[in-house]
């Protein structure tokens, strides 16, 4: 991520903290407070993680003072959040948060990751302490039985036109998912975690709301494992997070396992292909959902890119021909749709896979032939 057009000492601080918060964090809205100073850009907005969606917060630096700490202003939704009186009396979180401003030095790069470290921090105790005086006994129980859960975070919503709730992140599986997959290409922690949504219930409700369930993960997490494809288990009339969360961890931490053990079978599966297609022009090496092989048909001669979903072997993958003689009038190959209605069973050894893919095409790249001559602009 480029910062040009910031100050310096800026740019080091924002660069420090993109590249080292423990999640992806986002910046937005990047402006310039100064009508009179050339330096450049002073002020911009972060999108910092929190409870399984971002809070953000505008953080407000001054170019032409550079030895005073930024300015930073909180949401809208958040007016009783003052970080620097949450506790009542001066302890140790305190004194370590007044020394990071008062020993400001705009030199360090490392000093606005540890602002908004101890920001969040105290944002996170501020949240909990939000849920927990929330007058419902339903929810003084679950904090009670979970709260020594390490990572969850909390964080209670209301408005106009919407009831009372409460949102819980939950992190599932204590896994280093990261460490499983040979030649991992993730800088961060790849994660899987339970949303779980309880309503604010009513003293006159005589059975309270079941909370509503989502599995969400972190983004690159996808290339090996599909949470839309893990069936949550029922929640049933009276149960706890305490409860639902074990059976849930211990069925997912085996669909993961699963999922890592999948790589080598697509990859013995693409180098099944070698033999009838030649050596890959393309491969993904880690994870194994993509290559590309050159083929030909008389003197016609194509790409064939192979799509390969984390549920392989179960549904085949995706074939597309690119053809490497042809080109729309906008310069662009000429492709295939994506096809994958041909003969297909996940009981075949990898060698029969190949081989069906193989036949498939010596018949399909006529189709594509045609298609491609009958659909070139003749001059």
């Amino acid at each position: 991520m480029s910062f040009d057009g910031f100050p310096p000492f800026i740019s080091a601080q924002l660069h420090y903290l993109v590249n080292h918060f423990p999640e992806r964090i986002k910046v937005e809205q990047v402006l310039s407070g100064g009508k009179t100073y050339a330096g450049g850009l002073d002020r911009f907005t972060l999108l910092i993680p929190y409870c399984l969606d971002y809070i953000k917060w505008d953080i407000i630096y001054n170019a032409e003072f550079p030895l005073a700490p930024p300015d930073v202003i909180f949401g809208p939704e958040d007016e009783d959040f003052h970080p620097l009186h949450m506790t009542g009396s001066v302890g140790e979180g305190d004194l370590k948060f007044q020394n990071i401003l008062s020993d400001w030095n705009h030199k360090d790069p490392t000093r606005l990751l540890a602002l908004i470290q101890e920001l969040r921090d105290r944002y996170v105790a501020y949240q909990k302490k939000r849920v927990g005086e929330v007058d419902d006994d339903r929810l003084k129980f679950e904090i009670s039985t979970i709260c020594s859960r390490e990572g969850i975070e909390m964080q209670i919503s209301s408005g106009a036109e919407k009831p009372e709730e409460v949102k819980f992140a939950v992190p599932l599986m204590d896994m280093n998912i990261n460490k499983m997959v040979h030649g991992c290409p993730w800088r961060h922690p790849q994660k899987i975690y339970l949303q779980v949504i309880y309503p604010v219930g009513k003293k006159y409700a005589s059975t309270p709301s079941p909370p509503r369930l989502k599995l969400m993960s972190t983004t690159e997490l996808r290339a090996l494992f599909s949470i839309e494809d893990v069936k949550l288990p029922s929640w049933l009339d009276g149960m706890c997070m305490a409860e639902y969360l074990p059976h849930l961890e211990e069925s997912l931490q085996k669909q993961v396992v699963e999922a890592v053990s999948l790589i080598d079978i697509r990859r013995r599966f693409i180098e099944s292909l070698a033999p009838l297609f030649g050596r890959p022009l393309e491969a993904d090496p880690v994870f194994c959902r993509k290559a590309t092989f050159l083929a030909s048909s008389g003197s016609f001669v194509f790409l064939v890119h192979l799509l390969i979903s984390t549920q392989f072997p179960k549904q085949q993958p995706a074939l597309m021909l690119q053809s490497s003689q042809h080109i729309s009038p906008q310069g662009i190959p000429k492709k295939s749709p994506l096809l994958s209605e041909y003969p297909w069973s996940p009981r075949w050894e990898t060698s029969q896979m190949a081989e069906r893919i193989f036949d498939f095409l010596a018949d399909e790249s006529l189709n594509f032939k045609r298609f491609c001559s009958e659909s070139q602009p003749q001059h």
